[in-house]
């Protein structure tokens, strides 16, 4: 840093260093948690929130957007909850009990107290979860047969009028073996009580709610989103596997990949995510759908709720399907008028009527908790608001963290909330209370009246259900790429409806989630790639039903080669937004040409990633080995989309190499097309024709570029066309820091 830059960076410097000392010297038992934020108040408190952690100490430097959370839990251990992760093999239980019993006696203390083994795996991959301190963890790690040692986290969870929006009307055509398609859920269960999931007419199930759900009429919120509830494959079957409680243990959701895996599913659908940063093999979710590939399982994830800030996916695994959420065409408006009969349109989904009637309207940072001594009240954050001066009263909050401030005021009784900002406009909660989001300059606005009077008052109006006609484009919270791990290989694959989605909900919960909201719905509106995903997974069940033999390669393959281009001069990221983009089912379930890929090609593509043959044969359980060459790259994968990540305004060549299998007409004669967004690249196809004589066929090309960027992100396209199937895949050369 430049000492001479700033008397601000002075301060910050002195600050963060000064807590860093606070975070070094503050005992084990007294300090949990020292962790610095470089993005919104927002993502702070979620976080904590999310994570149950109990504020101690706050610092905020709203100039320059940086914020420091030291949390206090009385609850902390010495020792922590590791999964201990042993890939593949064979061995029964009462052996591989003695197995992990051994191992432990030889790393655990010997004066230690005995250390039960909490869980094992045992039906489609190896090991088992137990306590341990970190000098144990190293030790253990060490150990022959170990593929990895990692911390038992919790990771975090992330429709009448969708289906019809992306062109998947009720009246499709459908496979005789609809019925016979398992979808496995691995999330938070369902309300088995649902219309949704009425089994009437129905035969038995196969030997081994938005994704597969019987059509119910009439389903809304409400009367918000009125229409037909339903789901891609209303015949095919569900088997629910719930490891969120409510939060989601990685032990829980390997349980849950084991089991599913076991019994026999088509596809899994995991609506969940934890840290950007893990490794695949230190990643519940990435482990568990390794094996399920490995047993010709696709795994559908949701991308994350962490965006729009780049490279900040939480499942991005190369053998799974990683999904984005899109807007579709309904929005929630809700107006609010003050007490000088200015009117203002914020966002939110409010069910309540205040019937026009005028209440008090206060400040957040005029009600402070003084006994708290918090600085925080003008946010709304837990805790900070005097009850007795906000009961009865419709409160203004500073920052844009609406879910949090309205839950706050809430629980202090207020009888309305009015948040303000613009990162998350494009969506919106559903509040306890009677609220709306408004942005920044109507919030400026509502403040100067608040101060313009001594008694301000205000009145908040049940939403409205509007068109939106930007739809679809990704909304702000969906997690963006590039991919952290193998930056080339593009992520996200796909986008699906993710906002405003009706959906079945369990009747003995409040729809808002927070408790004290008596207002318990057999459906709700949701938003969050939590929501996408499931449209994903039902799109390939769909698929499936009509190729029961095809790999899941082959199934994302034809998902994300018919996918809906969307557009970059909407979502800003471009592919690193929407990948390939909105799924098109109907198209998938012919897409003409596939990129299929199996083990074998995944366990190159980690090779070429610094994976040691030992390491992978301890994955795999079997004499998986890496190739002679020592260049393979993730270029190399046979991937349905191309990703070069170079620098800025410097020359660039790279060739990517790639097979497709014929799935179309058993005579056909495919060209490509490459188009590009910058004259600065040359993208070439060779060979640029490829002829097909029979079904299941296959051919190989390359596809080179060459040149220099000047914009962090160039779009580009290859499609192979034979008059009747497009085959596209997107292609993005991009620069990051």
């Amino acid at each position: 840093m430049d000492i001479k830059s700033s008397p601000l960076q002075l301060l910050l410097l002195l600050t963060v260093s000064s807590l860093l000392l606070i975070c070094h010297s503050t005992s084990p038992e007294e300090l949990k948690l020292c962790l610095f934020f470089k993005h919104s108040i927002r993502n702070l408190l979620d976080y904590s929130i999310s994570l149950n952690l109990r504020i101690a100490d706050l610092i905020v430097s709203a100039t320059m957007n940086l914020f420091f959370l030291v949390s206090a839990n009385d609850d902390l251990e010495l020792m922590q909850t590791y999964i201990v992760y042993m890939g593949s093999g064979k061995a029964d239980e009462v052996s591989a009990l003695s197995l992990y019993t051994s191992m432990l006696q030889e790393v655990v203390d010997s004066k230690a107290a005995e250390r039960p083994i909490l869980h094992h795996y045992k039906r489609s991959f190896n090991g088992f979860v137990v306590k341990l301190t970190e000098e144990e963890v190293k030790r253990i790690a060490e150990m022959d047969g170990v593929v990895s040692v990692f911390p038992n986290e919790m990771k975090q969870l992330h429709t009448t009028r969708s289906w019809d929006f992306i062109g998947f009307p009720t009246q499709v055509e459908r496979s005789t073996i609809e019925s016979n398609i398992i979808i496995g859920v691995i999330d938070t269960g369902i309300w088995p009580e649902s219309h949704s999931f009425d089994d009437k007419g129905l035969g038995p199930p196969p030997i081994a709610s938005t994704a597969a759900g019987m059509p119910v009429g009439m389903a809304s919120m409400l009367g918000f989103g009125l229409g037909t509830a339903r789901g891609a494959v209303p015949s095919a079957r569900i088997a629910v596997y719930k490891v969120c409680w409510p939060r989601c243990a990685d032990a829980d959701i390997l349980a849950a990949f084991d089991d599913a895996i076991a019994d026999g599913v088509d596809i899994l659908s995991v609506s969940l995510g934890g840290s950007p940063n893990r490794q695949y093999f230190d990643n519940s979710v990435a482990i568990g759908a390794f094996h399920a590939m490995r047993n010709g399982i696709l795994t559908v994830t949701s991308a994350g709720n962490l965006g729009p800030s780049p490279a900040t996916l939480t499942n991005f695994s190369p053998w799974s399907i990683s999904v984005g959420a899109s807007t579709m065409d309904r929005k929630f408006v809700t107006k609010v008028e003050l007490g000088d009969n200015k009117t203002y349109e914020g966002v939110s989904i409010n069910t309540f009527g205040l019937k026009g009637d005028m209440y008090p309207l206060i400040y957040g940072g005029d009600a402070a908790n003084t006994s708290g001594g918090s600085s925080l009240a003008r946010f709304c954050v837990p805790n900070t608001l005097d009850p007795n001066l906000v009961k009865g009263k419709i409160v203004l909050c500073d920052g844009d963290s609406s879910r949090i401030a309205a839950t706050s005021t809430f629980l202090a009784g207020a009888v309305g909330v009015l948040t303000q900002g613009e990162t998350r406009r494009d969506s919106a909660s559903i509040f306890p209370l009677p609220g709306s989001y408004l942005n920044s300059h109507d919030g400026a606005n509502t403040f100067i009246y608040l101060n313009s009077t001594r008694n301000p008052t205000a009145t908040i109006f049940r939403s409205k259900e509007v068109k939106n006609t930007l739809a679809p484009a990704v909304v702000s919270f969906s997690s963006r790429g590039p991919n952290r791990l193998t930056p080339d290989i593009l992520k996200p694959d796909l986008v699906a409806p993710g906002v405003y989605v009706l959906a079945s909900w369990s009747e003995i919960s409040p729809i808002s989630g927070v408790e004290g909201d008596n207002r318990t719905l057999p459906f709700n509106i949701i938003s969050g790639t939590s929501m996408s995903c499931p449209h994903v997974s039902g799109a390939a069940a769909y698929v499936k039903s009509f190729h029961p033999t095809w790999s899941p390669a082959a199934i994302k393959s034809a998902l994300m080669t018919t996918a809906k281009p969307l557009s970059s001069k909407i979502n800003h990221e471009a592919e690193f937004a929407y990948g390939a983009g909105q799924i098109d089912p109907i198209k998938a379930v012919n897409p003409g040409l596939v990129y299929d890929a199996g083990e074998s090609d995944y366990i190159n593509l980690l090779c070429g990633q610094g994976y040691t043959t030992r390491f992978l044969r301890r994955v795999t359980g079997d004499n998986s080995s890496c190739p002679g060459t020592a260049n393979a790259t993730a270029r190399d994968l046979n991937y349905p989309s191309f990703a070069l990540q170079t620098q800025l305004a410097k020359s660039t060549n790279a060739t990517f190499k790639r097979t497709v299998t014929n799935v179309g007409s058993s005579v056909s004669t495919y060209k490509a097309t490459v188009t590009v967004s910058s004259q600065g690249l040359k993208i070439q196809v060779n060979p640029s024709v490829l002829s097909f004589t029979s079904q299941g066929q296959k051919k190989t090309f390359e596809l080179s570029i060459e040149g220099t960027i000047e914009e962090t992100i160039v779009s580009a396209s290859l499609v192979w066309n034979d008059g009747n199937f497009q085959v596209r895949s997107p292609i993005v050369v991009y620069h990051i820091e």
